[in-house]
């Protein structure tokens, strides 16, 4: 039988149970929320139905309380954890999909000095939120946590660079 085949919404799955579990859907959707979701767009219908479906596979075991809301509760399996720790192992040459509105409107002939104001608010706003995580996780977040907030400060940083000057009327 061959490997069943891995999304990157399959690993936030398994990553989220890691890390939480016991994990229910919903709690994972909350914890994805305020971290994973910062890094990597993801509906949380998906954390449902590939919850239900790493099931299915045997990445994680699925129990239901006995009563009440009967709630799905997810553990991960060892060959979870195997894919999970595979996954982690490999290095990857893929860069970040950038899907962003403020820049295919300028793309497609946006007034420049009209728009980035707007931009730039609104990447000020994510570097405070993304600093004010910061600080309040200081000593209390993994590194790996630390990392990855700081490479968005950075990324939100950059974004208002370029943003200021074009609000300044400044050729590129």
């Amino acid at each position: 039988m061959s490997e069943a085949r891995l999304s990157p919404t399959s690993y936030v799955v398994l990553g989220l149970v890691e890390t939480m579990q016991p994990a229910t859907p919903y709690e994972m959707k909350r914890a994805a929320a305020s971290g994973v979701s910062q890094i990597w767009s993801l509906p949380h219908t998906q954390l449902y139905s590939e919850s239900a479906r790493l099931a299915k596979l045997g990445y994680v075991d699925e129990q239901r309380e006995p009563g009440g809301r009967r709630r799905r509760i997810y553990r991960l399996t060892p060959q979870g954890s195997r894919a999970l720790d595979a996954w982690r192992d490999e290095t990857t040459t893929e860069l970040y999909e950038l899907r962003d509105a403020g820049l295919l409107r300028l793309f497609f002939g946006a007034d420049p000095r009209r728009l980035a104001p707007v931009q730039l608010e609104a990447h000020e706003r994510k570097l405070r939120a993304y600093e004010e995580l910061r600080r309040s996780g200081e000593g209390q977040l993994p590194e790996a946590a630390r990392l990855t907030l700081d490479a968005g400060i950075g990324h939100e940083r950059e974004y208002i660079r370029f943003w200021s000057g074009l609000r300044g009327g400044a050729e590129r």
